[in-house]
């Protein structure tokens, strides 16, 4: 198999602007990733393996390293909105094109249902009368005002909006350290049950909630399209993926020393309950503003990435050619729209089922991403067998694992799945589900699109 010999944006994407930088894009994806994952489902993961929860973050963050590596030399090497359609349709076969593709995009768009119901979790804290259908709704529209501007725009405003949380939960993990460092409050690793309160097997449980904090780092491949070099987008992901292991392991560690495991719960941040319990006058609401900052902004970034891959299935005969059309600003409006959806989904949750809205949202979104993730494993071994030493030379990002570490992570995301199904009987029929939909779609979409794809 011979390797596309390509730096550019994916031809059949133009029109999108070439305008974000590395620091733009990094914050997207960081953006992407903390949110309801870090700041309200690792309670989740808290509560499932108790004080152990560090190894898992430690696990967790080995394979995301490796899927980073891999998306950072297939990004690139094809930079585009595409992302991992793109390298399934290159190096694998049109159908892993396919569900990988649309499997993220339904994935990335149903976890913005997740980070609209942790958003009116956050307001409940200081408007407990107000209805969460309120601030799910205004939320939403702030989201979609955001995302039809110019991605020059849109990469600032996130820029900042990312940045916010960042700074505030490395303060997080500063003060934490302090607090177990100099006496301030009694490590609680051990004073429950021991660091495996329940057994060594509920680290593996955690896994998946784990897994889910890190989705968003492939946010840098999905931006790679609209980057200004292929020189910024290995920036990025080197940016991304050390800021994330940064900011994940050390608000983990801290979390576990200062606030008893068994206290852990979805009700609230664990980061508001951790200052509360502290007793640091008005950080509470201090962190949970930041929380509710890091939940608009996740959500932001994911109606971004999941508009893009839309806006890239449709171009390439996935979806309605209208969903391909850009705005005077560059912005795919329609797919932006059509992408928005899940949004009722968090509302109808919200009304109905408010209590199990959280984790039945994050279930139905973690496999998707994840068959995301296999998939540009898969393609990158394919791609480093092909690729000559020359051709490697000349890559922005080089993976120092190679192919060996891709196809490590691929058969540990694997397992992860595996786990997940046969922890959960829910898991594992909404992902069976979920491949026969997918499956179905392709069958029904093959023909039109090779029919669109021979007429251009």
């Amino acid at each position: 198999m011979s390797v596309v010999q390509t730096s550019e944006p994916a031809p059949r994407e133009h029109g999108l602007r070439r305008q974000l930088t590395a620091g733009q894009m990094a914050m997207v994806a960081v953006g992407g990733s903390i949110g309801t994952g870090l700041l309200l489902g690792s309670a989740a993961a808290i509560e499932a393996a108790g004080p152990a929860v560090i190894l898992t973050f430690g696990l967790a963050a080995f394979i995301t390293w490796t899927v980073t590596l891999a998306l950072g030399e297939l990004a690139s090497r094809h930079p585009a909105a595409g992302a991992f359609r793109l390298y399934g349709e290159l190096y694998l076969n049109e159908w892993a094109g396919f569900l990988s593709g649309a499997g993220y995009w339904a994935a990335i768009a149903i976890s913005i249902g997740a980070e609209m119901v942790a958003s009116a979790t956050y307001m409940a804290f200081w408007f407990p009368a107000v209805p969460a259908l309120a601030w799910v709704a205004l939320a939403s529209l702030l989201l979609l005002g955001v995302n039809v501007l110019s991605v020059r725009a849109f990469g600032r405003f996130e820029y900042w909006f990312a940045m916010i949380k960042v700074a505030v939960i490395v303060a997080f993990i500063m003060v934490g350290a302090g607090l177990l460092l100099g006496g301030g409050t009694s490590p609680q690793y051990t004073a429950h049950g021991g660091l495996f309160p329940n057994g060594g097997l509920a680290t593996l449980l955690a896994l998946p909630f784990a897994l889910y904090t890190f989705a968003g780092v492939e946010f840098v491949a999905v931006t790679s399209g609209e980057s200004r070099s292929t020189q910024e987008v290995a920036s990025a992901v080197r940016l991304t993926f050390a800021t994330l292991t940064m900011v994940y392991l050390g608000a983990i560690v801290v979390l576990t020393g200062v606030m008893p495991w068994n206290h852990a719960g979805v009700s609230e941040s664990p980061f508001v309950t951790v200052f509360r319990t502290v007793r640091i006058p008005g950080a509470s609401h201090v962190m949970n503003f930041v929380v509710l900052t890091a939940a608009l902004s996740g959500a932001n970034a994911a109606l971004y990435s999941a508009s893009r891959t839309l806006f890239s299935l449709a171009r390439n005969g996935w979806a309605p050619a209208a969903l391909g059309r850009l705005n005077r600003a560059g912005s795919p409006t329609r797919a932006v729209i059509v992408s928005s959806f899940p949004i009722v989904l968090a509302l109808a949750l919200e009304r109905w089922a408010p209590q199990e809205a959280f984790v039945s949202i994050l279930n139905a979104a973690l496999f998707g991403l994840l068959l995301s993730w296999l998939v540009s494993l898969a393609s990158h071994v394919r791609f480093r067998r092909a690729a000559s030493a020359r051709e490697l030379a000349a890559l922005p990002m080089r993976s120092p694992l190679g192919a060996a570490g891709s196809a490590i992570g691929f058969v540990l995301v694997l397992l992860a799945i595996v786990k997940t199904w046969w922890d959960s009987p829910f898991a594992f029929v909404s992902g069976v589900v979920y491949l026969l939909i997918l499956n179905a779609a392709y069958l029904l979409l093959r023909k039109s699109h090779r029919q669109r794809t021979v007429a251009r």
